[in-house]
């Protein structure tokens, strides 16, 4: 921006920002439940947490309406994308920018009441939120630029209008979380639009939390010790295949001490085929081998 009139600039930018992304951007639900980005011919990016079911209805700018249908999701980042008949609506440009803090950006949405976009600054880098399954998603860009209900799952444009983020979370106190559109997402959303399914590592089983697991081990007279507590354990999953059961207790993975449920992501995620996941079983202890070669079942959100 200019230092002769940064206002007009930035009115510049802003109707820059909404003319190269109106029709781009799409209603997801009925009733405006959230937005999509068009990413490519007939497919659609948006956030899983917008969906009620496998179907949902998209608008496009030109008010015409069309059912999509999941196409590739990734719930541990909460992004899906649908097919569906986009009809000519253009694909979104991505950007090639890295965002930093103090960049100008723009967020784009599209609600019952059409086309909006509202302006922001991003004020921090390398942010954190859960995925729909409860997993930690590193490396989001925290921004100011108002969003109103409905809006997740839209554009992050830079001041050309072009796609640096996909809006997420809402933060409260007027700051936003979006998953910067680098390298990684990029390739993920290539997976997505190719009909894959992603989601990292899973040992099929739900837990306790720290808290309430030293609260029940006390219950039955058993001394504290860092871990969490199997509450149960899904049929078929890695973990049943390895023996794990309702009540061990971990303690470690591969070597790793486990204290709260992201000591078991983080393990996971930097393991190989298999990992050794240490248990008290009781008062006993003892260590078993879970195998990924095969696709774990599904199972409970909170599981891990």
């Amino acid at each position: 921006m200019t230092i002769d009139n940064p206002l007009a600039e930035l009115s510049s930018a802003a109707r820059t920002a909404a003319a190269a992304s109106a029709a781009s951007t799409v209603g997801i639900g009925r009733r405006g439940r959230g937005t999509g980005i068009v990413v490519d011919t007939d497919r659609v990016l948006t956030n899983v947490h917008n969906l009620r079911d496998r179907t949902t209805q998209v608008t496009f700018a030109d008010g015409r309406t069309a059912q999509g249908r999941v196409l590739g999701a990734d719930p541990d980042r909460d992004l899906v994308v649908l097919d569906v008949s986009t009809d000519g609506a253009p694909a979104i440009e991505w950007s090639d920018r890295t965002l930093d803090v103090g960049d100008t950006v723009f967020a784009g949405a599209r609600g019952t009441r059409g086309h909006r976009v509202s302006f922001g600054l991003v004020s921090s880098s390398d942010r954190s939120f859960r995925g729909q399954r409860g997993r930690r998603v590193k490396g989001a860009v925290e921004h100011t630029a108002p969003l109103a209900r409905g809006s997740s799952g839209g554009p992050l444009l830079d001041v050309d209008g072009r796609l640096v983020g996909i809006n997420t979370a809402r933060l409260g106190e007027g700051f936003y979380l979006a998953q910067p559109t680098d390298t990684d997402l990029r390739g993920r959303v290539d997976q997505l639009i190719a009909g894959e399914h992603l989601g990292g590592r899973r040992l099929g089983v739900a837990i306790v939390g720290p808290d309430e697991t030293r609260r029940l081990r006390r219950q039955v007279g058993l001394p504290d010790q860092d871990g969490l507590l199997i509450r149960s354990v899904v049929p078929d999953s890695a973990a049943a295949q390895a023996g794990l059961g309702e009540g061990d207790l971990v303690i470690a993975v591969d070597g790793t001490a486990v204290r709260d449920v992201d000591d078991v992501w983080d393990a996971l995620d930097a393991g190989g085929d298999t990992v050794d996941v240490s248990v008290l079983r009781g008062a006993d202890e003892r260590t078993v081998t879970v195998s990924f070669a095969e696709p774990p079942a599904d199972e409970e959100p909170a599981g891990s």
